[in-house]
This record gives C-alpha cells, structure tokens and sequence, in this order.
C-alpha cells in the first residue's frame, strides 16, 4: 500500500482530506508549525495555533494515525514573511498564501515526506492532478463539482508547482463543494466538522499588515505627497505600506470626486490617486514564470486569465517576450491590476501556468 502523507491545517478540508484517503492509502498525519500565532485575534480565525496543533492531532488519534508536528517557523519566516515585508516595502503587493504553497507545502514539506519514505503529499486544497498521455505531462485543473464549476477552486494559489512536485501530490478534494465536505466530516464524527475556515493572512489575523510591518522592520513608515496622474500634489499620505492600488477609504484627501489609488512611486515616495477609469488598463508584464501544461511559451497564446483569486477570468492573449517575461492583453481592461499579485492562465479546466505581475 503506497504511503501518504496528509498535511492536516487542523480545519475540515484536511481532515475530511485524511478520512477519504486512508480508505486506499496508508496516510500518516503532519501538521506544520510556522509562526508563533495564536488561534484568535481581535476575533479574527487564523491557522497554526496550538488549538489547530490539537485539533488535527485528534483527528488523526481517531483513526490510528500516527500524527507529527513539524517546525518551519524558520523556513516560513525566510521563504514567505520576509518576502511579504519586503514586497510592501517595494511598493508591491504581495500573495503569501502563494509563496506559503510554492515553498513550504509543496518544496519543504514534500521534499519531507520523500525522505520519509512517501509516495505522496495531500492537501485539503480544491484542485484537481491529472496525467495526460498525450501531452506527456501532469496537469493542474480546477475543482469541478456537479453543477460544473466548484466556487471553492484554489487552482489560482497553485501555479507554482512543477512537473516532479504534480506528480507526488494528492488532492482529494477536487471534486467535492465545501458542503460536502463539511458532511464527510459530520459523518466521520469529526469534532471540526464545522470549524470555520480560517481568514486573511495567518501570520496578520487583525488584518493590521502596517502594524506587523513596523513592528518586523523596527521602522516606521515615512510620509509623503500624494499627486494626481498629471503629477500636481493633491495631499499627503502616511507612508506607502498603507496602501494598495484600487483602495477609496482612508486617504484624506479633497480630490473633487473619488479618488482611488492608481500607482506608488517608492523612488520620490509619493502616492498616485485618479478616477475610477485611471484604473482600468488592457495590458501587463508579468515574470517569475512558472508552465505547467505547456514545456514553454514560444508563441502567442490565446487564453483566459484571472490576476486576483476571487475573480472570473478573462479572455486574453500572452506574447512571449525576448527578456523571458510575457506581455498579457487583455480583450476588455480590466481594474486594478496590481504589481506584486500573480497572473494566472487557464485553457478551460486546466492552469496552463501563471507569473507575477509587475
């Protein structure tokens, strides 16, 4: 019986994960401990507490499965909390949901079970693995359920993983709704059958992302002058981490109309504010390229594209470009595309591969 090991968050995603797999597999439980949070603050639900620690050790203790706890605080804090301040800092707005599956669950933790003699990791994720003979590659394709298109998919935050990765992960979740799963769950007698997911970054529950940054860096933020696109000052600002491409609340400024952020320039410090329609653009850059059902992009592909999670993606067409980036138009412009947050290409069902925008 081939080995698997199942990363259990503590939620039911995980859990209901571990009770279908361990109908077929041999699965051993592990949950990893990446930063020091608690399970609650300012009421908001996090992940990675002593609580989940237990939560999913219960679990696993209910079907004689062995449990372990694995500590990638350092890992974590180098690969995802480092790169989040550093990326707000650049005046980028970073994905660490991302940068947490390309480098802790799917390269630290897999590299992990391998050497512990696994054939496969599972995830609570919905999304699907799938071989195609024909293209003689592992694909990435969004959960499906059976009314067609699953409203839970996380095929977006999965972009990254590579060909050897694809092909030692698991993901039973893939065609099931969060109902169903919460039901597996119900069914199994799991105490967290109706735990509720958990929300916003897990190392900044409170949502406060200036607050953990100041207190990360030892710096505070530095004010400046907000400028409209003609380049006329228009007001001041309290530091560019406090904002984000597309925000309307909290800047303080008389504009005349509404006013949105539209760009930052970390160079002079200053913050761009325009109308609604400054936002829109039919065009990006996007590098730190990953493909995944194609080996490369030689040539212009027509295809869909969403640059934020909870969005419907749109028709596009991709232009390989001569620096290794790609060039990414859009049939309609779209709002608020924002350097730091990833593009990510689909051919129906299927994630062609994905970039970061900048």
């Amino acid at each position: 019986m081939k080995k698997v090991l199942v990363a259990m968050s503590g939620g039911v995603d995980s859990s209901a994960a571990l009770v279908i797999l361990k109908e077929k597999y041999d699965v051993m439980g592990v949950t990893l401990k990446l930063h020091d949070g608690e399970l609650e603050q300012d009421g908001m639900k996090t992940c990675c507490s002593l609580r989940d620690i237990e939560d999913a050790r219960q679990v696993a203790a209910r079907f004689g499965v062995m449990h372990y706890v694995y500590n990638f605080k350092e890992l974590f804090g180098e690969k995802v909390i480092r790169n989040f301040v550093e990326s707000y800092e650049r005046g980028v707005t970073p994905n660490p949901c991302i940068d947490c599956n390309r480098y802790i669950k799917f390269d630290g933790l897999l590299e992990r079970g391998i050497s512990l003699g696994c054939d496969y990791v599972a995830t609570g994720h919905y999304a699907r693995v799938e071989y195609d003979e024909k293209r003689g590659r592992w694909l990435l394709k969004k959960a499906v359920c059976t009314d067609g298109e699953n409203e839970k998919d996380q095929s977006y935050v999965l972009y990254n993983l590579t060909q050897e990765q694809l092909s030692h992960i698991l993901f039973p979740l893939g065609g099931l709704t969060k109902s169903e799963v919460r039901s597996i769950a119900a069914e199994n007698g799991l105490l967290n059958a109706e735990k509720p997911d958990s929300q916003d970054i897990c190392f900044v529950p409170n949502g406060k992302y200036v607050e953990f940054i100041e207190k990360y860096t030892g710096r505070r933020p530095v004010p400046g002058d907000v400028i409209d696109t003609g380049g006329k000052v228009v007001g001041r600002h309290n530091g560019l981490i406090n904002y984000t491409v597309g925000q309307r609340k909290g800047l303080g400024i008389a504009f005349g109309k509404p006013a949105y952020v539209v760009g930052k320039n970390v160079a002079d410090n200053t913050l761009i504010v325009g109308s609604e329609q400054d936002l829109l653009s039919d065009t990006l850059i996007a590098d730190e390229l990953n493909w995944i059902s194609i080996e490369s992009l030689t040539e212009p592909i027509l295809c869909k594209a969403k640059t934020r999670y909870r969005m419907q993606e749109q028709p596009c067409v991709v232009y390989p470009e001569s620096d290794g980036t790609v060039r990414v138009e859009f049939y309609e412009p779209q709002r608020a595309i924002t350097p730091g947050q990833r593009v990510v290409f689909y051919d129906g069902d299927i994630v062609i591969g994905g970039g970061t925008i900048r």
